[in-house]
């Protein structure tokens, strides 16, 4: 490999490097979105640097190790990370830039072992029992998968290595940046038992106040208490869960190629919004990104959704489903927009619109209804055109005619989120 080092994780006192038996990695990239953008900016490298959207309500969607320093962490307001850091770099998002590395990324571990369980754009599990007689130790497979990301994408990844999702996912927390980390199958109690108890999965704000009141601190108190003790707690199944998980138990399998569950775009808007002809506009430009993106993902859905969010924060969500499923964005818009209107908003204050498309299918397997005097080639191959002039020519090439004075509004005005939820 080329890389002339490999950067271990910091190693807990007294755990052995002994990988037999260790089949399931997690690999989770480092400062993904930052990471990415550094590729084209070399220049800054070293400063405090996040990506996200300037203005009122934009949000920090990463932040270089050096931004973190600071106290800068993903989903913070940016009016206080520019608080917390006056020299702090922001860089808008190029979400496509994101998607093309995460798919080189996830190739390359399906060229390692079928069993791959993407979580998220920057992570996933693999079992590699399969692949550590074609290939080697578990160690040697991580060594290469980060050797190969670093070299291939111009980005690093620390990688997790143990007998459980639960256990190699904590592994690949304690090893970043850029580091590997094992832990042992008959040393994972040791490598357990002196953590927080909030590095247990299911373990939010709530839940650690209740723990902390019964005295918990660590997950060693935890598995030292009694089940029914944290039933009564935490009721039947967090109890029994969190117990489970405090002795390393989880006997969760890696699941490969899970369907996408919904894909979905939302727009939170730099000002409330009241203007009922902006929101149709927004709700077209969501219709084109979620279409591109179900056309990309070679998917189509019956179920759109749409989502609004008041100035109040109130938020309600109104769906409908297609006679047809459909990638195409004006069947979206049209039904986003009649849902909209079928709310009766009038001039109600807007904080946030979003699109979602549920009911998923591949698009190869979906039945297509032919309709009496219906030409031959319809909105779907236009709209496939205009995909094919964006790849060519880039974003913005071809636009519906009422977003041409409307396209720069994600970048400068607003903050958009791309959802692409599991099962």
């Amino acid at each position: 490999m080329s890389r002339s080092q490999i950067r271990r994780g910091a190693r807990p006192e007294g755990l052995s490097t002994d990988d037999a038996g260790c089949t399931i990695l997690h690999v989770d990239m480092d400062a993904f979105f930052a990471s990415v953008e550094l590729r084209s900016r070399p220049e800054l490298r070293g400063l405090p640097m996040v990506v996200g959207a300037e203005g009122g309500r934009g949000v920090v969607l990463a932040a270089t190790y050096e931004a973190r320093r600071f106290g800068i962490h993903s989903a913070m307001p940016m009016s206080r990370a520019r608080r917390l850091c006056a020299d702090l770099v922001v860089v808008a998002p190029d979400h496509r830039s994101y998607v093309e590395v995460s798919a080189s990324v996830m190739a390359l571990f399906a060229s390692i072992t079928p069993l791959v369980e993407p979580l998220s754009l920057d992570e996933a599990f693999l079992d590699i029992a399969g692949s550590v007689r074609r290939i080697g130790s578990p160690t040697l497979i991580g060594d290469l998968l980060r050797a190969r990301v670093h070299d291939e994408q111009g980005i690093t990844c620390s990688v997790g290595v143990a007998s459980s999702k639960f256990v190699a996912k904590l592994a690949s927390t304690k090893a970043k940046p850029d580091g590997l980390l094992v832990v042992p199958t008959d040393e994972v109690i040791a490598f357990l038992h002196p953590l927080p108890v909030d590095a247990l999965w299911g373990v939010g704000e709530r839940t650690e106040e209740q723990l902390h009141r019964l005295g918990l601190q660590t997950v060693g108190d935890i598995a030292n208490t009694p089940e029914a003790t944290l039933t009564r707690a935490l009721g039947a199944a967090l109890g029994a869960h969190l117990a489970a998980l405090a002795w390393g138990r989880d006997p969760r399998v890696v699941s490969a190629h899970e369907p996408e569950k919904s894909i979905g775009n939302e727009q939170t808007f730099a000002r409330d919004v009241d203007d009922p002809e902006v929101v149709r506009r927004e709700l077209l430009r969501l219709s084109e990104q979620v279409a591109r993106r179900l056309r990309t993902a070679g998917v189509v859905g019956r179920t759109v959704v749409i989502k609004v969010r008041f100035a109040d924060f109130t938020t309600i969500t109104r769906s409908r489903t297609l006679p047809e499923p459909t990638d195409v964005a004006r069947d979206l818009y049209a039904t986003t927009v009649r849902l909209y209107e079928a709310l009766g908003l009038q001039r109600a204050r807007l904080r946030l619109v979003g699109i979602r498309v549920e009911g998923l299918l591949d698009a190869a397997d979906a039945p297509e209804q032919m309709l009496l005097d219906a030409p031959e080639h319809g909105w779907r191959d236009a709209e496939r055109a205009a995909d094919a002039a964006t790849r060519r020519f880039g974003r913005g090439a071809v636009v519906p005619a009422r977003l041409v004075h409307f396209e720069g509004l994600d970048d400068n005005d607003s903050e958009k989120t791309d959802s692409v939820e599991p099962p």
